[in-house]
């Protein structure tokens, strides 16, 4: 998983997608889905506090109604914090995901991405994959 995050990145920043690029790029990543979860955790615990203690029928049928509109607001925030990163407020509503991050990944090794480079080829459309262009000798 770590290492699809730091080949993102790299793909992002529009760089060659090369071991020693991808080397250089963080594990954590703000569009990662243990974030993600993490946000739909947090959303959850405070729309459900709300709702009190009703009876079990009500309990499941708003548990069951509600977790579409939480999956889809925490997908939003995600995909605003990858875009909005460098701001603080974004950073710091972003901060639990990226902590559980840190308890989940660890750097890879070469082997683990090239493997990260290998998939994220794959399903990229031809043109916009980025080589390393030989250098052009000149006479």
């Amino acid at each position: 998983m770590v290492q699809e995050h730091k080949t993102i990145y790299t793909y992002e920043n529009d760089l060659p997608l090369e071991v020693a690029n991808v080397r250089g790029f963080s594990t954590l990543h703000p569009r990662c889905g243990t974030n993600f979860l993490m946000i739909v955790m947090i959303i959850s615990i405070f729309i459900f506090a709300f709702l009190g203690w009703p009876g079990i029928i009500a309990r499941i049928v708003s548990r069951v109604l509600l977790m579409p509109v939480i999956a889809g607001v925490s997908y939003e925030i995600i995909r605003y914090a990858g875009k909005h990163i460098e701001e603080p407020w974004v950073r710091r509503a972003i901060w639990p995901g990226l902590c559980l991050q840190r308890l989940t990944t660890r750097e890879p090794d070469d082997s683990q991405i090239e493997v990260a480079i290998a998939s994220l080829k794959a399903v990229l459309p031809p043109e916009e994959i980025k080589e390393t262009q030989p250098e052009e000798k000149i006479c």
